[in-house]
This record gives structure tokens, sequence and C-alpha cells, in this order.
């Protein structure tokens, strides 16, 4: 058996689960303990039986989302956009590519794939800091007023 990369949760359902298995520990009171249901618990508790502990993880870990766009066509959005719409911002130019070229994309997605590939940065990050101005020396500049006058 290799190796199984668990999060502090897997952990804690594991060794909940070994003692509810063992006999120490009723289901009322480790579903209790998981913050599950009773009936949960014992889908759980059957996991557990017929996978070991890989059977707690989630079937979805490692792979990717239903709803992702393919990484060649993220590319050939981008390569678009380079060349161009290179100095618009995200929400104009996921505007130009639909009007333009018929590609609809939200702009929150063309948002984090510019930051993502360095061609846009917010408005904070942007920001030019500007060297501070030092006081010219004058006389008196620091005078205390005194009833008959400065002293400097």
């Amino acid at each position: 058996m290799g190796w199984v990369m668990m999060s502090e949760r897997d952990l804690k359902r594991m060794s909940v689960l070994k003692e509810v298995e063992a006999g120490r520990l009723r289901a009322t009171d480790a579903a209790v303990l998981l913050d599950l249901s009773r009936r949960q618990l014992h889908r759980l508790l059957a996991r557990f039986r017929v996978g070991g502990a890989p059977g707690l993880a989630h079937k979805a870990r490692g792979r990717s989302p239903n709803n992702m766009i393919d990484p060649a066509r993220r590319s050939e959005i981008l390569a678009l956009v380079r060349a161009q719409f290179a100095d618009f911002g995200p929400s104009f130019a996921a505007e130009k590519l639909a009007e333009l070229h018929g590609i609809a994309i939200s702009r929150e997605t063309l948002r984090k794939w510019m930051i993502a590939d360095g061609l846009w940065a917010s408005r904070k990050y942007r920001r030019q800091l500007h060297q501070p101005r030092l006081r010219r020396e004058a006389f008196g500049g620091h005078c205390q007023l005194v009833r008959d006058g400065c002293i400097g």
C-alpha cells in the first residue's frame, strides 16, 4: 500500500472511526464529535471498512473540475488578448472578445488569467510610489513663540 495524503479533518475522522470499530466509542458520541448525523457516520464507517484510510478521502481529489476551460483554449484566448487588447482591462477585454471574436468568457476568469500571465495588475499593485520631498531649511523654521517674539 502506498502513501495516502490526508488532511487534519480526515485524520481526526480516521482516529474516531477506529475507536468506534474497536468498540471504545459509541456511534452516537462519534457523530457528535465529528459533527455529523448518525446516519452519515454509518455511511462513513462503511467506506472506512471497505477502503481503509483512502476510503475517507474525497472521491474527486486530484481530478480537474468539470467546468474547467481547456488549457489550449486558455492560451489561445490569452494570445489574442496579448496581441489585440494588451492595454485593456479585463472587463473591456472580455466585452471586446465577445463583440469582435464571439468568445464568451467572464471578466473575472479573464482577470485571473491576465494577472497570472502578467498582462494586467490592479490599481493597488500598479501604484507608483513617489519620493517624499524633504523639507527646506529656513531660518526660524523651528521657533517657539514667546511673548516677546521668536527665539531661535
